[in-house]
């Protein structure tokens, strides 16, 4: 038996039922909940490994129930939609859910979908803290802040300044996408890479999140969404960030070639 607890939540029994006798078959210990009270609970009473989250409960929305989620825990989300629901998918990814499958499912790629987050969670847990950054006279803290075409972006606040020094709205999904890319200036990045590297599911041929998340991206950044200059398509294989990226230190007024 495993030591690690799922947590079910589904308005349908018959749903809940289904879940429950294949992830126990597979040595998961398994919890279910209706509604966000039932949910809720269950998260404050014990330790929860992971939850998949249906986001139509009835008269409750799922990703206000997410959010709830969110702000009092990290434990891993995996979201249970609608085949057509892609707003609601993206939405959820960017609130930090960790994967979603689509109804109707196949009982085995939700066990697949719950062992990768599952896995990918804990290689997380085993990554060393990071060391908390010196202080800067002033009482600053150390940070590297990135210049591209005009904008600034400081990673530590999660910040993106636009050309007039007005904060461009990124989301934080935004920003980890564009993180990304600041990383890797012009170098070409597949759909599955950029994937992997915000912490996505795993990408297939008609799988159009990365797409969408690129495109409202482009929308905080780009002169000219229409002609994009920043973030260019590279037909056939992904996208790669096509401007010159400078690195500088908030303490510092000068900036050096990245």
């Amino acid at each position: 038996m495993s030591d690690q607890t799922i947590l079910v939540v589904d308005d349908d029994s018959k749903i809940r039922t289904l879940l429950r006798n294949v992830f126990e078959a597979e040595g998961f210990q398994l919890r279910e909940a209706a509604d966000s009270k039932q949910t809720l609970a269950a998260l404050d009473a014990e330790n929860i490994s992971l939850v998949t989250l249906d986001l139509h409960l009835g008269q409750e929305d799922g990703l206000d129930l997410a959010r709830l989620i969110r702000q009092r825990s990290a434990v891993p989300i995996i979201m249970v939609t609608g085949k057509d629901d892609v707003i609601d998918r993206v939405v959820g990814l960017e609130m930090g859910a960790d994967d979603y499958v689509t109804k109707p499912f196949h009982v085995r790629e939700v066990v697949a979908r719950a062992r990768s987050v599952l896995r990918r969670s804990s290689q997380k847990e085993a990554q060393p803290i990071d060391p908390i950054p010196e202080l800067h006279a002033g009482g600053q803290e150390s940070a590297l802040q990135y210049h591209f075409d005009g904008l600034t972006a400081v990673p530590g606040r999660m910040e993106v300044l636009d050309r007039d020094g007005i904060d461009c709205g990124l989301t934080s999904g935004d920003f980890k996408l564009l993180n990304v890319f600041l990383e890797r200036p012009m170098r070409v990045l597949s759909r599955d890479q950029l994937m992997d590297l915000t912490g996505g599911h795993a990408w297939s041929p008609l799988d159009r999140t990365i797409d969408n998340q690129i495109a409202r991206l482009r929308k905080k950044i780009e002169r000219d969404v229409s002609q994009p200059k920043i973030i260019k398509t590279v037909r056939g294989v992904g996208y790669t960030f096509a401007q010159p990226v400078k690195t500088a230190q908030l303490s510092d007024t000068s900036a050096k070639s990245a």
